[in-house]
Formats: C-alpha cells, sequence, structure tokens
C-alpha cells in the first residue's frame, strides 16, 4: 500500500468517500480563492467513483461489467466509457507482456486491476478542472497528485512494508501517480494470466509514473511476474517500478527517487 506521508502545508479541505470496496480520501487545496464551487468539484469527483463503481463493479450483480461477463449485454451494448477502459488494458496488456490481461480472469474480461486508478484519476482531473491550486487522492493505496508542495517540494508518498503493519519499506517522491500492488492485505487474490492460475511473484510491487490507470495495471503486473514484468515496465517511458520480492530482498528502478 501507498501511504501520504507529507501533507500540503496549510489547511487543506478533507474528505473520506467510502466507495469501490475502500476508502478513497482527498486532501483538497482550493488555493486564495476557494468558493462554493470547489465544495461542488469535490461532490463531483465523488459521484465519478460511484459511477465508475456502478460501471465496473464484480461485486453488483447487475453491473453492466457483470452483464458482460454473463453474455447478456454486447461489447456494443455497454456504455461509451468501456471503450476508454477497454482501451487502456489493451495497452497495458500489450506494454506489460501479458503479464496483465484482463481477457484471462476468471469469469471473463475484469478491468479491476486498473479501474480503481482509472477512476481516482478521472476523480482529480475533476477538481482540476474546478481550478483547484493542489491536491491528492487516495484510492486505497493508489495515489494521484496535482499540483506543487511549499517551497517546491515534491510529494512525498511511504511505502508500506508488506510484514510490518506499522512500518513503512521506504519512502519516495512522486509528481504524479503511484500504485502498490501486494498479497498483504487481502492474501492470494492475483492471477497469472499465463497460467491462469492464483500466483505472485513480489511481496510488494510499487510502479510511479505520469497516469495512475496505467501504473494501477502495472503495479499488478509485476505483483505477478516479479522480476520478470519488472524488467517490462521499468524499461517503458515516464515509468518507474519498485519491488520487494517475497525472500524480503528489494529491488529499485532506476526512476524511483527514495528519500533519505
Amino acid at each position: 500500500m501507498s501511504i501520504p506521508v507529507q501533507p500540503h502545508q496549510g489547511a487543506p479541505m478533507t474528505h473520506v468517500e467510502q466507495v469501490m470496496g475502500t476508502a478513497v480520501s482527498f486532501s483538497v487545496h482550493p488555493g486564495p480563492l476557494a468558493s462554493l464551487a470547489d465544495a461542488e468539484a469535490l461532490r463531483s469527483a465523488c459521484d465519478i467513483l460511484h459511477r465508475a463503481d456502478a460501471l465496473f463493479s464484480t461485486w453488483i450483480p447487475d453491473s453492466p461489467l457483470n452483464r458482460l461477463r454473463r453474455g447478456e449485454l454486447s461489447p456494443g451494448d455497454c456504455p461509451d466509457v468501456f471503450d476508454e477502459v477497454v482501451g487502456l488494458c489493451a495497452l497495458a496488456r500489450d506494454k506489460s507482456g501479458g503479464w496483465f490481461d484482463p481477457w484471462a480472469m476468471p469469469g471473463g474480461f475484469d478491468p479491476t486491476g486498473l479501474v480503481k486508478g482509472w477512476a481516482v484519476e478521472r476523480a482529480l482531473n475533476r477538481l482540476v478542472d474546478g481550478g483547484i491550486e493542489s491536491a491528492l487522492v487516495n484510492g486505497g493505496g493508489d495515489i494521484a497528485t496535482w499540483g506543487d508542495l511549499p517551497l517546491g517540494r515534491s510529494w512525498r508518498i511511504g511505502i508500506r512494508h508488506p510484514w510490518r503493519e506499522q512500518g513503512l519499506a521506504c519512502v519516495i517522491t512522486v509528481d504524479a501517480a503511484v500504485a502498490t500492488s501486494g498479497v498483504y492485505e487481502r492474501g492470494l487474490h492475483l492471477v497469472d494470466p499465463h497460467t491462469r492460475q492464483p500466483a505472485v511473484r513480489a511481496a510488494s510491487a510499487t510502479v510511479t509514473g505520469p497516469t495512475l490507470a496505467l501504473a494501477d495495471a502495472y503495479a499488478t503486473a509485476v505483483a505477478v511476474g516479479g522480476d520478470d514484468a519488472f524488467d517490462l515496465i521499468d524499461g517503458l517511458d515516464g515509468f518507474a517500478a519498485y519491488l520487494i520480492r517475497p525472500d524480503g530482498s528489494e529491488r529499485f528502478g532506476s526512476g524511483i527517487r527514495v528519500v533519505s
């Protein structure tokens, strides 16, 4: 899990929304011209999260995704936004060498490994469109940021240690997005797309990059594929990976900036 460890100085507008089976927290700095429009942008951002959950949840029986998986809807019958998610999933599958593959999941197409990051990123973009000065949106450890901290400092994000519940494995600086995947909270829930069996080759896998949707998918890929996926993901333009192997050894991509 990724954890914000350096909040913006001042008094941010904060909110926690229960959605997508997790708590999504907002830390928003509207800037000197704060208005009621900022609160409305926050409400709209939360609506985006709930809309994404309603569309793509595998836990809501009649969600369009579940209806698609059961064959009750064809791809052409799904809401238009499905095209965007499917396109991102196809890109992530290609760039990860198939270590992230929603089409290889039990029960049919399951974009869960990308959708949360995609939804959090869309929620942040709604705040940005509303004119906020800076913000951080944390969707259960998948984090998207916007704007600068005082004195030109970067956002600092702690990576939770996979075995020490209250400990951090390290603290890194992030410009836009960071996602972490592992089995230390949900157990062995990841599936190797190549064998279609539960598998994991990482205790924790973190990916930073310019877009949270893809960082989320790529973190899943590294968690499943370990060093093999790491070599592919860390070589992608703008992305960097950090891997904690099951034996506790670590591997840092060249683009991971650890705070000393």
